[in-house]
């Protein structure tokens, strides 16, 4: 199969570099700057599951010289989203379904209001990832986890082609029948996770320690519970208890890419995500209160 991951960040690096160890014919689509140091350093994955290196990987800034790809693996950040409409269009255009692994949800109908309904599938990353110096990937969780599945039924084949070829690559795939609410439990995890650790400037370990603290995390999660039933997602408390649960038990020092982010004066994906909420939340009449403190603690590091 052929694959093209856009955007060879810690995400799309790790992955794509997990696909192309399993055989898959792997193109990485990138911008110069990002060209030019994976030709340099090639691309290495540090983890705990296994390291890998890409001695020369096969990378391009120009979408046109891709003849053709089965699947586009979206992996940028939620601020570059808008300059890989373009590069998405002109594949989509040869027969490429889109995965976009992004966090968040307002990305999925920007997409498909772009390349067409039957083009864009769910799908959501569970990584702790960044990259170091040289552009190589550092995996600190452990886990590492592409969940995907059909937004319709036409697109129920392609999503059995790539739980085949996922399975043979070195990560957790799973092919949900149920995107749509994966895809809200995720966005509720992400929210909290990265909300009180970015605003707070501390990994979860050192905010564990402070019930105050981690109630704030608890009410994140409450909120986006009611947001995601508003919009048809069935999220139970099971699910939030689930979401709670695992924050309690990632390790100590665990963060969130986007305090991560944060620690290396970088854009932040507020606007993406918490922000992205708060608009969502405003079109339904709802009040979300906490995520509106969070967005504005965090505001002022944003750098866009």
């Amino acid at each position: 199969m052929k694959v093209v991951i856009v955007g060879a960040g810690a995400l799309g690096g790790y992955f794509g570099a997990r696909l192309h160890e399993a055989g898959a014919e792997v193109t990485f689509l990138v911008r110069e700057k990002r060209a030019v140091q994976l030709k340099e350093h090639g691309l290495r994955i540090s983890s705990q599951k296994g390291d890998y290196t890409i001695k020369n990987p096969n990378v391009t800034t120009d979408p046109n010289n891709i003849p053709e790809a089965d699947l586009v693996l979206a992996g940028v950040k939620g601020y570059h989203l808008d300059g890989i409409l373009e590069p998405l269009r002109v594949l989509s255009n040869k027969g490429a379904y889109v995965l976009p692994v992004l966090n968040g949800i307002e990305h999925i109908e920007l997409l498909q209001k772009h390349l067409g309904n039957k083009a864009v599938l769910g799908g959501l990353s569970f990584i702790i990832a960044t990259l170091d110096n040289s552009g190589h990937v550092i995996h600190s969780s452990d886990f590492h986890d592409l969940i995907f599945g059909p937004l319709y039924t036409e697109q129920t084949e392609i999503c059995e082609k790539l739980q085949a070829l996922f399975t043979k690559a070195n990560f957790h795939a799973i092919n949900s029948e149920n995107i749509l609410e994966e895809l809200w439990k995720k966005y509720s995890f992400i929210n909290a996770f990265s909300g009180i650790t970015t605003a707070t400037n501390l990994a979860i370990g050192e905010i564990r320690e402070q019930p105050k603290t981690f109630q704030i995390a608890k009410e994140l999660l409450k909120e986006m519970k009611q947001l995601a039933n508003a919009y048809g997602a069935e999220l139970k408390d099971e699910h939030i208890e689930e979401a709670e649960k695992k924050l309690i038990t990632l390790q100590a020092e665990a963060t969130s890419s986007m305090h991560q982010d944060r620690r290396k004066g970088l854009h932040l994906e507020l606007e993406h995500l918490h922000g992205g909420a708060i608009r969502l939340a405003e079109k339904t009449g709802i009040n979300l209160p906490y995520t509106k403190a969070i967005y504005g603690i965090i505001k002022p590091f944003e750098k866009a």
